[in-house]
């Protein structure tokens, strides 16, 4: 029987946490609509033209539809150090440096030896990469002598998957590289396997029926023998009917394994109803109650709001002698210009996805700016695209309503709907607190870290 999502949530999540996660990812995760076996869809075509899809050697043509998917980058945010691939495409490492993290890719032998100076991740290419044709895994014979040129990643994937949880994703294994290496892994450990998951898409169902239906009940076979093998393996399967459920799966993964993780947005020029002084105490209290609480700072590098919130942060942090700044905080400046060939526009919204990504919650603070060509206070534009980030990304907005300006209307649409928001509930009474005027800075910050304690809880 195939695996629910609730229990595949609690396995890997547990494995993401304590740090023994990994990822495997398949050639459907490069292709923008996923669940596609390429190579099987030219496999009638080339017989009838005498041609071998399994000799095939153009590297080019196993990666020129290959895209940067929002996959990849929801991969990037999970605290995951070990990722392996048959894919000879560069996504992975583009995603993981547009995310500013350093990845130590592993292409040939010989790589295995060194060690990038603070990787991030490493990611091991088991059949190379299409800018080294030379070592790449191609043709049957590549496949058939494997162990003579590329000996050490079979035993390197060994000993992972012995030591780590993966997640197989993307991935159709059909790769007879793998079945000998799981084959040698069940007769090295018995039934003594570590637990594994893959995401595998259901045969769809077919609007016609004769052959169609025929086909479908075929496949439907071939399935569950396949997920029977799978689990011979270790490996359970979870059973998805489209590949947008995999984004969600990511979604959900990225925002439960950052639940210690807070972003605060905010801006004031105008520091009505509250005044200027108490909403700086505020920032300050709530830098400071999200260090004491065990929980980790995102925020953006500026004066303000965000600046008060870093300094509480920092002055609760030399009190702790047992945590480290930057292992409790994930600072990013704000950029003053785009990279090269990258719009203003396009650029900040990047940079404030990939703060938000990191993060589990998102608190807001007032939210408003000056517009110079009336001279008069407007809603902060930037706070309210953080929250819609907020929202794409399925984390935990937590407005602070008293404040005023953006947070009071984000607050007024999140109020509305706590159960979309808050699906588990138990949060009423603290967004009431977080939506009065009347409720003192220590109220607000304990209805704060009230909610994300709720949530963390669950």
């Amino acid at each position: 029987m195939p695996v629910n999502l609730e229990t595949f949530y609690g396995h890997f999540e547990k494995a993401l946490e304590e740090g023994y996660a990994a990822l495997f990812a398949g050639e459907d995760l490069s292709r923008p609509s996923g669940f596609v076996d390429r190579k099987e869809l030219l496999r009638d075509i080339a017989i009838e033209l005498g041609l071998d899809v399994d000799r095939e050697s153009d590297i080019e043509e196993f990666t020129k539809d290959a895209k940067l998917t929002e996959n990849h980058r929801l991969i990037t945010v999970l605290p995951i150090k070990t990722v392996w691939t048959t894919n000879y495409d560069q996504l992975l490492e583009q995603a993981y440096r547009e995310t500013r993290k350093r990845p130590d890719v592993k292409i040939k032998q010989d790589d295995l030896a060194v060690t990038i100076h603070k990787r991030d991740v490493t990611i091991y290419k088991m059949h190379g990469d299409f800018s080294q044709p030379q070592n790449a895994v191609l043709t049957k014979e590549d496949y058939e002598t494997y162990n003579e040129h590329r000996a050490l990643f079979s035993e390197k994937l060994k000993g992972d998957l012995i030591e780590k949880t993966f997640l197989f994703l993307g991935f159709s294994f059909k790769d007879p590289n793998i079945d000998y290496i799981l084959g040698r892994i069940r007769a090295l450990l018995g039934q003594n396997l570590r637990e594994h998951y893959c995401i595998i898409r259901r045969p769809q169902i077919p609007k016609e029926g004769g052959r169609a239906k025929a086909q479908f009940k075929y496949e439907q076979t071939k399935l569950d023998l396949r997920i029977v093998d799978l689990k011979r393996y270790g490996i359970q399967a979870l059973l998805v009917d489209d590949y947008a459920e995999v984004t969600a799966i990511l979604k959900e993964l990225s925002r439960h394994s950052h639940r210690k993780d807070i972003f605060v947005s905010g801006s004031a020029s105008d520091f009505s109803p509250m005044g200027r002084e108490r909403v700086e105490k505020l920032a300050r209290d709530i830098g400071q109650g999200i260090i004491r609480k065990g929980h980790n700072l995102v925020s953006g590098i500026g004066l303000g709001i965000g600046g008060a919130v870093i300094l509480g942060a920092m002055e609760e942090l030399y009190t702790d002698d047992k945590s480290e700044f930057g292992d409790r905080t994930t600072l990013r400046h704000f950029p003053q210009k785009p990279p090269r060939g990258m719009t203003w526009e396009t650029f900040l919204t990047r940079y404030r996805e990939d703060m938000i990504a990191n993060a589990g919650f998102a608190v807001f603070l007032c939210g408003n700016k000056l517009d110079p060509s009336t001279g008069k206070t407007v809603i902060g534009s930037g706070v309210m695209k953080e929250f819609e980030i907020t929202k794409r990304l399925n984390k935990y907005p937590i407005p602070v309503g008293a404040t005023g300006h953006a947070a009071r209307r984000i607050w007024e649409e999140v109020n509305g709907s706590l159960d979309r928001f808050f699906p588990n509930g138990g949060v009423k009474g603290h967004f009431q607190t977080l939506g009065d005027t009347k409720s003192t800075n220590e109220e607000i910050v304990e209805a704060i870290f009230a909610i994300a304690k709720r949530v963390v809880s669950k």
